[in-house]
């Protein structure tokens, strides 16, 4: 079993940053891929950004050049720095980390942007 510790969502003013950080722990071999998901009101959750176990990054169009992901294996940690935030990022943002051929998902950590 896989355990998820999300921290650092927050209210924030547009324009503004936020850090979020996701620490896995537990029975964790195989780390393979670590993410990070949102879900706004009345949408679909969608992929913000994936780190791959290669070091290979992807990012959602609408937060390229504004966010950045970031993995530390020792710690088993992934990051996810938010710059230039704008109302339209407000969501709960989900942790995801795959490990050997299972997912595990954060509880999820609340983001606002105001305007």
């Amino acid at each position: 079993q896989v355990q998820l510790v999300e921290s650092g969502g927050g209210l924030v003013q547009a324009g503004g940053s936020l850090r979020l950080s996701c620490a896995a722990s537990g029975s964790i071999i195989n780390i393979n891929n670590m993410a990070w998901h949102r879900q706004a009101p009345g949408k679909k959750r969608e992929l913000v950004a994936v780190i791959f176990r290669s070091g290979m990054k992807n990012y959602a169009d609408s937060v390229k050049g504004r966010f950045t992901l970031s993995r530390d294996n020792a710690k088993n940690t992934v990051y996810l720095q938010m710059n230039s935030l704008k109302p339209e990022d407000t969501a709960v943002y989900y942790c995801y980390v795959s490990v050997s051929v299972y997912d595990y998902w954060g509880q999820g950590t609340q983001v606002t942007v105001s305007s």
